[in-house]
C-alpha cells in the first residue's frame, strides 16, 4: 500500500503496541556455546563494520544505523548509513533519539534505588500502594511488575488505546489514563508466568511517585539523569526531539521512506517507553546500571534472579528476564540490558556484568520480527556482533 500520511498515523496505533517478537530455539545457543571467545577485538570491529554496511544497503534495510562499542575507558562509533535523508549526515552519538522500551530499565533504576533506600518493598503490592487501580490488580507485587510476571493486561494492546492513540497522536493523556485501557481481569495468577506488559512499567512508574509524593519526572532526575551524568536524556510529554536529533523513518519498499520522528507523543508510552536519549547517553547508563550504581548490592542480588523470558523485540542470544533487566547469553559471552522498538527506531543496549564492556545499537527505523523477519534476523545476528567486539580481547 502506498504511504500516506493517513496510513503513517494509522501504523502508529500498532507501534506504540512494541510488538511481540520470537526468540531463538535453546538448541542454537548450544551449537554455538563451543564458540564462547570473543575473539581479537580487530576482527571483531571489522565483522561488525561490514554487518552494518550491508544491513543499511538492502532495500527494506533503515536509513541508518550506529553502534557504539566500549571495552574499558574508550568507546567508539561505529556507523553506517545516514541520520537525516534529506542531508545524508551520518549518525552521531551525541543525537537524540526514541530508546522506546529501553525506558523501562529507567524505570528500573527508580524503583530500586527507592528499594535501596527502604521506600519501597519489592513486596509493596499495587493495592498498597495505588489503591485507586483495578482491584483484580491489588495483590501484584512490585518485583511482579519488574519481572513482568504480573498477569496485568497490556494497555497498548487493546482497542481502545488505539483508537484514543489516533484520536489524540500529538497530545497524550495522564499515565493513569494509559491503565484504564487494560482489561480489569489478570491474565495469570500473579507471578506464575512470564508476559511482557507495557502496563507493568507504567504502574512502578506510579508506585514510585506515591511512595516519594514526587513526579516520576523528577524521581528521574533525582535518581538517574543527574547523578550518572546524562546530560541529554529526558522523558518529553510531546513529540518533539531535542536538536540535533536522528530522524525516525517508516521503511515500506517500493514507497519511499517516510520520516515518522514527530508523528506520537512520547507520553502516550511514558515510563514504558517514552525516554529520549542520545547514544552516548544510552551507553552511560547501561554501564552504571548493569554494574549497580542505581541502588545496593543486596537489592542488585535480587534484581539479577532469572526467568525464561524475553524482551520485545528479543536481543541476542538466549533471554532471560531479572528484574527490569535482561540476560542475554551470546556465542561470545553474557551480557545484560534491554531492547527497545517503537515508531521509526528501534534499539538495543547492554553490558557486562561489571559495567566496563557495553555496546548499544540504535537504528532509525522500526525493524520488527513480524513485518521484517529477514531485516529483523540480520539485527540479532548484529546485536550479537556488537556484543562480540565489546567483549573481545
Amino acid at each position: 500500500m502506498a504511504v500516506t500520511r493517513g496510513a503513517v498515523f494509522a501504523g502508529a496505533a500498532l507501534a506504540l503496541a512494541f510488538v511481540v517478537g520470537f526468540t531463538v530455539p535453546a538448541s542454537a545457543v548450544a551449537r554455538n556455546a563451543a564458540a564462547s571467545s570473543a575473539g581479537s577485538a580487530r576482527s571483531a570491529d571489522t565483522a561488525l563494520d561490514r554487518a552494518l554496511a550491508r544491513f543499511v544497503r538492502q532495500t527494506d534495510g533503515p536509513p541508518g544505523v550506529a553502534v557504539v562499542v566500549q571495552r574499558g575507558g574508550r568507546a567508539a562509533l561505529h556507523q553506517a548509513g545516514t541520520a537525516d535523508l534529506a542531508t545524508g549526515t551520518p549518525i552521531r552519538a551525541f543525537e537524540s533519539m526514541r530508546l522506546a522500551s529501553v525506558a523501562k530499565a529507567f524505570s528500573g533504576a527508580v524503583a530500586l534505588s527507592l528499594v535501596a533506600e527502604g521506600r519501597l518493598s519489592l513486596s509493596d503490592t499495587v493495592g498498597q500502594r495505588l489503591p485507586g487501580l483495578p482491584r483484580a490488580w491489588a495483590r501484584v507485587t512490585l518485583r511482579e511488575l519488574l519481572q513482568h510476571t504480573s498477569g496485568i493486561p497490556d494497555f497498548s494492546q487493546t482497542k481502545a488505546f488505539q483508537k484514543a492513540l489516533l484520536k489524540s497522536l500529538l497530545k497524550a493523556p495522564p499515565p493513569r489514563v494509559l491503565l484504564s485501557f487494560a482489561p480489569k481481569k489478570l491474565n495469570f495468577p500473579p507471578g506464575s508466568r512470564y508476559e511482557y506488559s507495557n502496563s507493568d512499567n507504567i504502574i512502578v512508574g506510579l508506585m514510585a511517585e506515591a511512595a516519594t509524593g514526587k513526579s516520576y519526572e523528577k524521581e528521574l532526575r533525582q535518581r538517574v539523569f543527574v547523578p550518572l551524568g546524562l546530560e541529554h536524556t529526558s522523558l518529553p510529554r510531546g513529540a518533539r526531539l531535542p536538536t540535533p536529533f536522528v530522524h525516525g523513518y517508516d521503511i515500506a519498499p517500493p514507497h519511499p521512506p517516510a520520516d515518522v520522528t514527530s508523528v506520537v507523543a512520547a507520553g502516550w508510552a511514558w515510563a514504558s517507553g517514552g525516554i529520549v536519549s542520545t547514544p552516548e547517553d544510552a551507553n552511560a547508563f547501561i554501564r552504571a546500571y548493569v554494574r549497580g550504581a542505581t541502588t545496593s548490592p543486596a537489592v542488585r542480588q535480587a534484581q539479577f534472579t532469572f526467568r525464561p523470558g524475553r524482551s520485545e523485540p528479543p536481543g541476542p542470544g538466549q533471554n532471560s528476564a531479572g528484574l527490569a533487566i535482561f540476560r542475554y547469553q551470546t556465542r561470545c559471552g553474557t551480557v545484560y540490558g534491554h531492547t527497545g522498538n517503537t515508531f521509526g527506531y528501534t534499539q538495543y543496549v547492554a553490558a557486562s556484568a561489571n559495567g566496563r564492556r557495553s555496546v548499544v545499537v540504535s537504528v532509525n527505523s522500526q525493524i520488527m520480527p513480524t513485518s521484517h523477519p529477514d531485516r529483523f534476523r540480520e539485527l540479532r545476528q548484529i546485536y550479537t556482533l556488537a556484543v562480540c567486539a565489546a567483549l573481545a580481547r
